[in-house]
């Protein structure tokens, strides 16, 4: 594996950065999460946006222009000789001293891995997620805002570990107001009564482009959608939940706290919309 840092490939055993890089220290940086299919990235300048506007809330100036950040991407699937997988590309404020103060990391680090991965094995596509919901709350938007996609991930891995300790892979996430933000890893959806039904922004969520994907995919297959706060008890009385991420893709969810949604089985829906997904990557 070849793995890109700020301008050079390293192999995966040299490619280290300083322990007095930011982003290590105090988890002072952005990423993205992007699949490539058939050596194309999937929806690349959307996430490029994203990475930007992360980078700006933060006050980090990525030291190359979007476009050859794309370039970067592109040619680190290809030196990898990957069609299918994942990227996960970093941006670190880069090395500063053991104090707090931003201003003294001269250099932001850029850092782009490209590798295969299955986030779910076939079978819980296939049956579906069952998944509990976390005592860890949603950071609060008013704290940091959730349009940040930060390297400080610790709100997400707490509540992560809950669900390992419940034997679930995923969990599900409620803000401060005790309405549903997202799980620690996707985004959240259910149909009911034949409606798409998604938490909105001020959930506290992020806004993911598989997410904007999949709206946009129902407003043109002539589906109801609509972003509104949701309830627990939206979830446990819906036709059909399923979860979307960039590596998750489109993944059912067939129970909540050991409630049985619908029928308890991968919905109708949900397979249509995801089949019309897999059609959107091959564009």
């Amino acid at each position: 594996m070849q793995v890109y840092i700020s301008g050079k490939f390293f192999d995966k055993e040299n490619a280290k950065v300083s322990v007095f890089d930011h982003g290590f220290l105090f988890g002072d940086g952005v990423f993205e999460g992007m699949r490539s299919y058939n050596g194309k990235v999937f929806r690349l300048r959307e996430h490029m946006i994203r990475l930007w506007n992360s980078a700006k809330a933060i006050m980090i100036e990525i030291p190359i222009t979007l476009e050859a950040m794309e370039s970067a991407v592109n040619e680190t699937l290809k030196i990898n000789d990957i069609k299918d997988g994942y990227i996960r590309l970093i941006v670190t404020r880069g090395i500063g001293t053991l104090g707090l103060d931003a201003h003294l990391c001269k250099e932001p680090q850029i850092i782009i891995i490209a590798d295969h991965l299955a986030l779910y094995p076939k079978e819980h596509y296939d049956k579906g997620l069952e998944i509990v919901t976390a005592a860890t709350v949603r950071t609060n938007p008013s704290m940091v805002s959730p349009q940040i996609k930060s390297l400080n991930y610790l709100n997400n891995i707490l509540a992560k570990i809950e669900g390992h300790q419940a034997g679930c892979v995923e969990v599900l996430m409620l803000n401060t107001k005790g309405e549903v933000a997202e799980c620690s890893g996707d985004n959240i959806f259910i149909i009911s009564k034949g409606k798409l039904h998604t938490p909105p922004p001020e959930a506290g969520i992020l806004e993911g482009i598989t997410r904007q994907t999949v709206l946009e995919i129902a407003v043109d297959m002539k589906i109801p959608v609509k972003e509104a706060p949701m309830t627990r008890h939206d979830i446990f009385v819906a036709d059909e939940c399923f979860l979307t991420g960039s590596a998750a893709e489109l993944i059912p969810v067939v129970k909540l706290d050991g409630r049985p949604i619908g029928d308890g089985k991968p919905g109708a829906m949900t397979k249509k919309l995801l089949d019309r997904f897999h059609e959107e990557t091959k564009k």
